[in-house]
Formats: structure tokens, sequence, C-alpha cells
């Protein structure tokens, strides 16, 4: 038998339903991939959350990428929602090519990617508890390119672990990357073409080769 899918999405939705009615306004501590990932996510749940953005992101290499989307998440509240906090976390890229020690040549959405949504991820519970949030989630999900379950699965590990509540969710869902997309051109973010490892850079640098090589040249 095929297995059956989680919806996250009808999750949260049952959860956002509680909130409203019981009339709360719970805080939220929510994990920034990138200014245009969580463009959506923001304009979504600012809406029931008092939010405090963690940007915290080893995987990013070199320091001046890192730097770069640092400032537009920064802007990005700044412009948009103003009354979000923000905690930048260490840059720590030392953490994540420990991690990547024998996944070099591991695909995108690997094991390697795994490893580093765990290792964001749990940093990320450890900030929730420190800052006693009422919840923690990450905009990982509004991506096409990103396993909802696995960042599901891995979120309820790390809840049970730092005793902090994970918000379901499946941010792609009813339209929310075509809406991040359309945020992104609105405040004129800077929409990267690779994850932000220099493992994912070089796969997108060679998929852009291929490109290139493949295409007809006519005289």
């Amino acid at each position: 038998m095929p297995e059956c899918k989680t919806n996250y999405q009808l999750i949260l939705d049952k959860k956002l339903s509680e909130i409203t009615k019981e009339g709360l306004r719970p805080s939220l501590l929510l994990h920034s991939c990138c200014a245009p990932c969580s463009s959506y996510v923001l304009e979504y749940l600012t809406r029931y959350f008092d939010i405090t953005v963690f940007y915290y992101n080893p995987n990013i290499s070199p320091e001046k990428e890192y730097l770069h989307r640092t400032e537009e998440i920064k802007r990005l509240i700044r412009e948009m929602c103003p009354q979000v906090k923000i905690i930048e976390g260490k840059y720590e890229p030392e953490k994540f090519m420990e991690i990547s020690k024998g996944l070099e040549k591991e695909p995108e959405r690997g094991a390697r990617c795994t490893k580093c949504f765990r290792l964001r991820l749990e940093e990320s519970a450890k900030k929730a508890r420190e800052i006693n949030a009422d919840y923690f989630t990450t905009t990982l999900s509004i991506s096409p390119l990103k396993n909802a379950r696995l960042l599901n699965e891995l979120g309820r590990e790390l809840a049970e672990k730092y005793s902090v509540p994970y918000l379901y969710s499946d941010f792609k869902k009813r339209g929310g990357y075509k809406r991040s997309i359309e945020l992104s051109a609105e405040y004129g973010l800077y929409r990267q073409d690779f994850c932000g490892c220099a493992f994912s850079k070089a796969e997108a640098e060679e998929r852009k080769r291929r490109q290139r090589d493949d295409t007809p040249i006519f005289a």
C-alpha cells in the first residue's frame, strides 16, 4: 500500500484556528534561511504570533555571501514588519564543514542536507528554549526543493528534546512559494541561485555549464 502523506498545512490550519478561538497571541521563534523565503512566512504568521526571527545559517559561504543575505533579512524586517524582532546567530562555518565530512560528494537533498537541516533546527530549538518562545519553526519548507516531511520530523524530534513545541508547516502550500516570489519583487530582494553552501554553489555552476554546452549555436 502507498504511504499515507501527512498534510502539514492542515495541521497548521488546525493550530491557527485553536489560537484564534482562544484569543491567544503566542510567541514564535522563526528560523530564517533567507529573506525571500521569509517574506511570505512573515506576512502569513504575523497575524497570529509575536515573532522573533532567528538567522542562523553556518552553511552559507563565502562570508561575503553570508553578510549579504544577513543584511537582506534585516532590511526586509525593517521595511515589511518592523514589529518583528531579529536575532542573528553566530556565523560558524566550521560547524557545517564538520558535519559535511565524508559527504562532500552527496547531491543536494541528500544526507549532507539532512545534517545541515538538523544543525540549524537544533540551534533554533535551543534558542527558542532560551528566550521562552511558545513555538519554533523554520522557513525552509517554503522551497519546492526542500522536503517538508523531513523538516517536520526533525522539528518534532527536537521539540521533544528541548521541550519547545514545533509549529508544523509546509509553507509552499496554497501559493506560498508563488507569493514569496511576488514579495521578493515588491521589496527588491536578492534571490540567490544556490542554497548557500559551497557544495550547492558548485552544483549550480555545473548545471549552468551544462545548459550552456547544450544550447545550440546558430550561424
